[in-house]
């Protein structure tokens, strides 16, 4: 496998650290997210012509400095207080201790190598800093990680974010305000807000959590493949008039295409009868409770629903479909608020792991908006953050109304996938 050399690291710094709080709290929807890995997203572009990169990796580094200025939490560390009834509270402190920040040169590694394979490169992963630490970690490494990658054609810069102090809509509000910045703005289009949402049982935040329990934090080691499937906006056409539901959106078609193909090859690859078939989705909830536009943090529930394997693969896509749209239509605004409360009274933290297939991210994120000078992306990758078994990670395509699907199986699965043309022939 190529390698990859690192130039330079150092810690980046707001440009003017007179910041707007001294510290931010962290609500239920961010303290769930202790014991799990950071999120790791990478964009991909052309080398940019005519300039020097030299001057390029200080143009990075002084942008994103002047950026932190808008999102201090992202520059601070996570704070804890040791409660008298053996309880811990975490909150955000605004510290500035600063942000991790990466150059490396992968001097054998084009931008044919990254897009072209089947399945995604094991360099990829080489790409992301800060990596192989969980968000508790916090509190002594940085919130927020940049590792710029030079290729021989094409730069990568890829982000390792905390994810206690950021979902998927912050993280890329966050890129997207970088971006803006680097070409040149004075301030961002969008600024963030940091009022809290907590439910009304939250009497004082910060919210006491039991001890941390930090035992079997990792699932196994076990082979893994990931892949990029390519869904055009015909084909998702296509995939939601076979559903044959009312009121299923594209989205909800494709996850259950992707959940039903999934769930029928697993089975044949291990002669597994299993009862259940489950599917996990994070749902995002600013627009139930509503929550300002802006709002910086997480505001994702999950939501999941399991049924019978084989009443799935029986009923067809349409049924699959049907769960799908009944499981999104579950996430109203009483029951958001309530899970809320609930968690207050019984902290639970998610763990890293499998809940039969998990769908994180959205296809609604502006990625291939984040221009910073020199042209827009022309691939997203992640990193091995919260991968597993059955982790699919959605993102729109490089062409509008496109969506793309990065699928993380076991191998043989995989490559069954892959081959399938029941799958493949949308």
């Amino acid at each position: 496998m190529a390698k990859i050399d690192v130039i330079s690291s150092c810690l980046v710094k707001m440009t003017n650290n007179a910041a707007s709080a001294s510290r931010m709290e962290l609500t239920p929807w961010d303290l769930q997210m202790l014991l799990l890995d950071p999120i790791q997203k990478g964009i991909l572009f052309h080398k940019p012509a005519h300039q020097s990169q030299e001057s390029l990796i200080h143009h990075l580094e002084n942008s994103l400095s002047r950026t932190l200025d808008f999102f201090p939490p992202l520059s601070g560390r996570i704070a804890t207080v040791d409660n008298e009834d053996n309880t811990t509270s975490f909150f955000i402190d605004c510290n500035d201790a600063g942000v991790e920040f990466v150059h490396a040169v992968a001097a054998n590694v084009s931008v044919s190598d990254i897009l072209e394979p089947t399945y995604i490169p094991e360099i990829v992963p080489l790409f992301f800093p800060l990596n192989g630490i969980p968000n508790c970690e916090g509190v002594s490494k940085p919130l927020l990680g940049v590792q710029v990658t030079e290729l021989v054609d094409g730069l990568f810069i890829a982000c390792t974010a905390n994810h206690c102090i950021v979902d998927g809509v912050s993280f890329w509000h966050f890129s997207n305000s970088w971006s803006e910045i680097s070409r040149g703005f004075e301030t961002i289009s969008k600024s963030p807000v940091f009022e809290r949402w907590f439910p009304n049982n939250a009497n004082c935040p910060p919210i006491p959590l039991p001890t941390l329990d930090k035992k079997n934090m990792y699932v196994s080691s076990s082979p893994l493949l990931e892949r990029a499937f390519h869904f055009s906006r015909e084909s998702l056409a296509k995939l939601k008039s076979k559903t044959d539901v009312e009121g299923v959106s594209s989205l909800q078609a494709l996850s259950a295409h992707l959940w039903q193909s999934i769930t029928r090859l697993r089975r044949a690859d291990y002669q597994n009868s299993a009862l259940e078939t489950g599917l996990m989705m994070l749902v995002g909830v600013r627009a139930r409770i509503p929550l300002p536009e802006g709002y910086f943090g997480n505001a994702v529930r999950a939501g999941a629903i399991a049924i019978s394997e084989t009443e799935m693969l029986e009923k067809g896509l349409g049924f699959a479909a049907m769960k799908v749209n009944e499981l999104v239509g579950e996430q109203t605004r009483e029951a958001v608020i309530k899970s809320a409360e609930d968690w207050v009274k019984n902290p639970i933290l998610y763990r890293k792991g499998n809940f039969g297939l998990t769908i994180s991210s959205s296809p609604r994120h502006n990625v291939y908006g984040n221009d910073f000078g020199w042209g827009k992306p022309i691939a997203v990758r992640s990193g091995k953050a919260q991968k597993f078994d059955g982790k699919m990670t959605l993102f729109p395509a490089a062409v509008a109304g496109g969506i793309d699907v990065h699928v993380c199986l076991a191998p043989e699965t995989l490559q069954a996938l892959g081959d399938d043309p029941e799958f493949m022939g949308v």
